[in-house]
């Protein structure tokens, strides 16, 4: 089942059950895929898993930074409106990559790119994004690969 067919579900089985906050983050998710839709209208693309799936990390992010903003601003309701969509959303994302699995596979990448300093962490970042694909969290990555090579 794809992941799109999965959300969709999803919203169908909330909507009956009426789960009106659960709906309400479920169409956040369908809005931004209708999005990555039109955009890929433009480049005659399909839109895959892994677009979506890096769509949900970007919300993700998004939403993290807006909690924060929202708990430093005494606005602890919302700050756990934020917090529940993002539970929402990563019941979406394939499960992370444990610390040690992530490190030996940079210093695998390390070793095979021949990388030495900062200069090369786009080519370590290349070659776990082709071994690993969706399943790696490039924000989480990218401070592994830079504490390596600094």
């Amino acid at each position: 089942m794809s992941l799109r067919t999965q959300i969709m579900d999803d919203l169908k089985t909330a909507m009956k059950a009426g789960q009106s906050d659960k709906v309400s983050q479920i169409r956040g998710i369908t809005a931004k895929i209708k999005d990555l839709d039109v955009a890929s209208r433009v480049k005659n693309a399909e839109v895959t898993d892994t677009d979506i799936i890096s769509a949900l990390r970007s919300m993700i992010k998004s939403r993290k930074e807006s909690a924060t903003m929202y708990r430093d601003g005494g606005r602890p309701e919302l700050a756990d409106k934020e917090e529940a969509e993002i539970a929402t959303i990563s019941g979406y994302l394939p499960p992370e990559l444990d610390e040690a699995t992530l490190k030996s596979a940079i210093e695998e990448a390390v070793a095979a790119t021949g990388a030495t300093g900062m200069k090369e962490m786009g080519g370590v970042m290349a070659a776990l994004k082709e071994r690993f694909g969706a399943d790696l969290d490039p924000a989480k990555a990218s401070g592994l690969v830079r504490a390596r090579l600094a």
